[in-house]
């Protein structure tokens, strides 16, 4: 049973693995200075941009702009989840992982997970069997008519539920399996009705593919009919072990081909992704048949920031686009639209067309935004609808994050309506300021550039001189602070020195706690490169950097100060003004008292 992990044991891993040895198996390393340098595994580049820094542990590519330590590194590239990551690099290091003592309903709940495990795998061999059986006959007939030979079969273990109610269940009771737990597995079905008892068999006389986890465990099954009856597809009922939205059908098997390709490729269904899979293209994951969820977009991201989606030409497959689009990029990843011909999906198009044509149709996939625009937004009939899909594009561009993300959104929308770029940027404004939205006067303002700047430089003074930190007493200086990333790096970083000691400082976990990509990004840039913070200096410095910090913020206040003045005269309330003039009065010698 696996546990949590003591976070003295991950510090443990970390201290002993290397983070140049272990990035070295997968990449050709040159020594550059303190640093060693190559060619970014997580992007196709000519020209080295992938910087290790042996001393902190982490690395940055300043092409791509990932970045991490040596467990998000495992993570990224053999799409492990954290613990999975932990785990790999403990038994390479030869650290010892000792088990948390589980309290016993946590025992229970674990153990409970385990048996489905086991359930669920005696079950993949009984429907395997089955398939191979004289029973399986018509089954076989039916994957080889559809491309899907035994090679295939065995990769993804399909199998055959026989037909009859208690197949399966039969099998499992010889086994020592009681039918409550099948039943808690999502492959039985209690049996409903006045007088009736017992269970039955969920899945009955169709062919099943299971469903593996990101650690290889199965947890689930779908089953398709071999004839026209409804409903084509059964899956299993969410359980202990497995819920619908938080897995991606054949990710485990596809990992690899992932990081080779770049890219995955997403699909719908269990059969689209086989077939793909038959053809050659392996880089392929699907959805489990269901809109995709943050949590998958999440789950991809682990493996690539690359993903061309596989959708249908009909309106369910525009309206699956403009949903997935909004995931894709508050998942920061790259999503490119493939819209198949009429009539197909991509088990019959690869099926009929061969692998040559859809990798055709793969390579020539339009970035998913600029589709959206030329497609959904399309031509106009009339001034009614341009006005609704002026309304449908503000509402999708207020969902994106990224500033630099969304100008370049709008103005494409712009010239794709054919309206001003400034009136669409007011409309997207407007939508905005009509969101009740928190005290933001100590957020990013258009001049954030600069206090920014001030502040990551102020941050990385101490990342490189820990010593430093001492200098800051209570840290009132982190009040003064625009960025709320940066302001909560700051504080943390306090409380790590007081806790552990400037000569213990952990900056590899300050930086992993980053929940602001664009900060960490930034951070993560500054800290591989070289300290330009030695000597005598390094205090006046850091003295000099906070009165500027502060300074900044004075200033800002000032200005709101004025426009609040201003409407409070224009609006004839005296006293609000004599209020006003007053703070003004005190924030004037508050900035006096900085010299």
């Amino acid at each position: 049973m696996q546990g949590s992990i003591h976070d003295g044991t991950i510090e443990e891993v970390r201290r002993r693995a290397d983070i140049v040895s272990l990035i070295g198996e997968y990449v050709a390393l040159r020594k550059t200075g303190k640093n060693y340098t190559g060619l970014c595994p997580f992007h196709q580049e000519k020209t080295p941009s992938f910087t290790i820094s042996p001393e902190k542990q982490i690395f940055h590519c300043f092409g791509c702009g990932e970045h991490g330590d040596i467990f998000s590194f495992c993570m990224k590239m053999d799409g492990l989840t954290f613990p999975e990551a932990i785990r790999q690099l403990a038994g390479k290091t030869g650290v010892v992982i000792p088990e948390r003592v589980h309290s016993r309903e946590e025992q229970e709940r674990y153990t409970l997970k385990e048996q489905i495990v086991k359930v669920n795998g005696l079950a993949v061999g009984f429907f395997a069997k089955t398939l191979g059986s004289q029973k399986g006959e018509k089954a076989r007939e039916y994957l080889i008519k559809r491309g899907i030979g035994l090679s295939v079969v065995e990769q993804f273990r399909i199998g055959l539920a026989p037909e009859g109610w208690q197949g399966l269940l039969d099998f499992l009771e010889r086994k020592g399996i009681p039918a409550p737990l099948a039943e808690q597995a999502g492959l039985a079905i209690v049996r409903s009705g006045e007088g009736k008892r017992g269970y039955y068999d969920r899945f009955r006389g169709r062919i099943i593919i299971p469903i593996v986890d990101s650690e290889g465990r199965v947890v689930a099954f779908g089953g398709r009919v071999m004839d026209a009856s409804e409903p084509k597809y059964l899956n299993s009922p969410e359980s202990p072990v497995y819920t619908k939205g938080n897995n991606l059908f054949g990710l485990f098997d596809a990992r690899e081909a992932i990081r080779i390709k770049g890219f995955a490729v997403l699909v719908e269904g269990y059969f689209d992704l086989i077939s793909l899979w038959a053809s050659g293209i392996k880089n392929v994951v699907a959805t489990l048949g269901t809109a995709l969820t943050r949590s998958q977009v999440d789950l991809l991201g682990r493996c690539t920031k690359r993903v061309a989606a596989v959708f249908d030409p009909d309106e369910a497959g525009r309206k699956a686009l403009a949903r997935s689009m909004e995931l894709f990029l508050a998942g920061n990843i790259q999503a490119m639209a493939v819209i198949l011909p009429e009539g197909y999906d991509p088990d019959s198009f690869v099926r009929a067309e061969g692998r040559g044509k859809m990798e055709e149709m793969l390579a020539a996939a339009r970035p998913m935004a600029d589709y959206y625009i030329e497609e959904i937004l399309g031509n106009s009939a009339s001034l009614q609808e341009d006005r609704e899909k002026l309304r449908s594009a503000v509402a999708f561009v207020k969902k994106i994050d990224d500033v630099v993300e969304r100008n370049l959104f709008i103005k494409k929308v712009a010239e794709k309506l054919n309206i001003d770029q400034d009136v669409l940027k007011k409309e997207v404004g407007r939508s905005f300021s009509s969101t009740p939205a928190p005290d933001r006067s100590h957020s990013m303002t258009p001049q954030a550039g600069d206090y920014e700047r001030l502040e990551l430089s102020f941050i990385h003074m101490l990342f490189e001189s820990p010593e430093l930190v001492r200098t800051l007493g209570e840290g009132e200086i982190f009040t003064f602070f625009k960025s709320e990333a940066l302001k909560t790096v700051g504080k943390n970083l306090l409380l790590n020195s007081e806790k552990e000691g400037e000569k213990n400082l952990n900056v590899v976990s300050l930086l992993s706690g980053v929940e602001d990509e664009r900060i960490k990004k930034n951070l993560y840039a500054l800290m591989v490169g070289d300290n330009p913070y030695k000597g005598e200096q390094r205090e006046r410095l850091l003295a000099d950097t906070a009165k500027q910090i502060r300074r900044r913020w004075y200033k800002e206040q000032h200005r709101i100060l004025k426009e609040k003045l201003v409407k409070a005269d224009r609006d004839g309330n005296r006293e609000l003004c004599n209020g006003l003039l007053q703070e003004k009065e005190r924030l004037l010698n508050e900035e006096n008292n900085l010299d």
